[in-house]
């Protein structure tokens, strides 16, 4: 997948961050003011449906939703537009108690310095399977 765009190197840096559960790789990839939204939407991980805004808000995500995971993303493609990219695929999610798989897209949007302000995930938790 190329990686010419800002917006995707900053997406395949968050995601290899990740996987690598490398967190404070993963935070300085954000804006002070960025939103993560993962799902988007009222979620167990968001029940107010607002996102996880700022830094502190985002550090806490990680702390319950990725931290406990085994993640893993497998793309399909990708499409950077302007100062964004939406990647579609399936990721994966293991924990002792279950592992499952969702169908998605997700989106990251930089500013000028390339630092991700919004990361959107596009998925049905309806739609999750166990693997």
């Amino acid at each position: 997948m190329p990686t010419e765009h800002p917006a995707r190197r900053a997406g395949l840096a968050s995601q290899a961050a990740v996987r690598a559960k490398r967190k404070d790789e993963w935070l300085a990839l954000f804006a002070a003011n960025a939103r993560v939204q993962d799902p988007i939407g009222v979620s167990p991980y968001d029940p107010a449906g607002h996102g996880h805004l700022g830094l502190e808000a985002i550090a806490a995500f990680w702390d319950l939703a990725i931290a406990p995971s085994v993640i893993d993303f497998r793309w399909s493609d990708s499409f950077a537009c302007g100062s964004e990219v939406a990647f579609t695929g399936t990721i994966s999610s293991s924990r002792p108690e279950v592992s499952v798989e969702v169908d998605l897209v997700a989106t990251y949007r930089v500013n000028a310095a390339g630092k991700i302000i919004a990361l959107r995930a596009f998925w049905e938790l309806a739609r999750a399977r166990t693997v």
